[in-house]
């Protein structure tokens, strides 16, 4: 579980700073991606630019984990707040298991 809470991290730190090149190092080949219930699923390439344009339109003040945690089938997932410039959001993030790091599977913004 080290490892995953190391990943999820990593993770925070990467839209923390509203960076998608940094995040894009983390992503599963197919990344599902929602923005206030409209849920698309993208491959890696495509999840960078959809959060590059996400961090331009809308540059996180803060980020953080409220909680996390994993499945018994060692899923883990994160509970987040983001705070931008143009609102702010639950974050819902999800990384699958994977040799050698975990990879993140869903990523799922909803406007509080």
């Amino acid at each position: 579980m080290a490892q995953g809470a190391d990943q999820l991290s990593v993770v925070r730190s990467a839209i923390a700073s509203g960076s998608s090149r940094d995040l894009a190092r983390y992503l599963a080949p197919s990344v599902e991606v929602g923005f206030d219930g409209d849920k698309q699923s993208y491959n890696a390439t495509q999840t960078e630019l959809v959060m590059k344009n996400f961090f331009a339109k809308n540059p996180p003040s803060s980020f953080d984990i409220i909680h996390q945690g994993a499945s018994g089938e060692g899923i883990l997932y994160a509970t987040c707040h983001y705070v931008g410039r143009n609102g702010n959001y639950q974050v819902f993030i999800k990384l699958k298991p994977k040799q050698p790091s975990p990879t993140i599977d869903t990523i799922d913004f909803t406007k509080e």
